[in-house]
This record gives structure tokens, C-alpha cells and sequence, in this order.
């Protein structure tokens, strides 16, 4: 059974930097490890993805600059560092864990098969 469980967001001033993190329990290391964001209920839509093996990123053009997203097999946790944040980047944030199999499946949210509960990232203008 994988579990996934984010944390570290919260309020934050335009121009400042947020990081949040995704712990995971259950076999990871192979999975591919996305971030998406969107309304509670609402169409999530994708922020950025890491491979399995940590070697290839992939970012949405509306965050590519800003926000890194990095892995850390040993502590199956993986992380988006959000810097220059802007109060549209203000969603709830998920992860999700798959194995993307189609192109371009890294940034498609029906490639993922697990996801965590979101944490919510408000930016203020």
C-alpha cells in the first residue's frame, strides 16, 4: 500500500520562496514523482514531475525558472522548491506517484496512480 503525505505549505508574501515536501511509505524508488495543483474538487493540472532514477525533470512552462523539483530515494521523499512565487501559483499542491508509460506521461495526472491529501500554498499580492 503506498501513502503519501505532503507538507510545508502556507502563506506566503508575492517574490518569496515556499518549499514543499512529499513523504512516502510503500515501494517509490521506481515510480515516477509529480506535483500538481488545483481547487479542492477541481481539475488538477501539472506542475512538475521527476523521474525514478532522479535523472530527467519536467516542469509546466507557467512555474519553468521557479520552482525545482528534486528526490530523495533514501528518504523516499521528493520536494518543490518554489521561489519568485506569484498569487497565481496559490492552489492546493499534490503529489502523486505512477509509472508513466505514454508521452509525455510525466506531465499527465491519469498516469499517476497514487496520490497524497494536498497542502494549500496562498500567495498574497
Amino acid at each position: 500500500q503506498v501513502r503519501l503525505v505532503e507538507s510545508g505549505g502556507g502563506l506566503v508574501q508575492a517574490g518569496g520562496s515556499l518549499r514543499v515536501s512529499c513523504e512516502g511509505s510503500g515501494w517509490l524508488s521506481a515510480s515516477a514523482m509529480g506535483w500538481f495543483r488545483g481547487a479542492p474538487g477541481a481539475e488538477r493540472e501539472f506542475v512538475a514531475a521527476v523521474a525514478w532514477n532522479a535523472r530527467e525533470t519536467y516542469y509546466a512552462d507557467s512555474v519553468k525558472g521557479r520552482f525545482t523539483v528534486s528526490r530523495d530515494n533514501a528518504k523516499s521523499t521528493i520536494y518543490l522548491q518554489m521561489d519568485s512565487l506569484r498569487p497565481e501559483d496559490t492552489a492546493v499542491y499534490y503529489c502523486a506517484a505512477g509509472r508513466p508509460t505514454s508521452p509525455n506521461g510525466h506531465t499527465r495526472r491519469w498516469e499517476y496512480d497514487y496520490w497524497g491529501q494536498g497542502t494549500q500554498v496562498t500567495v498574497s499580492s
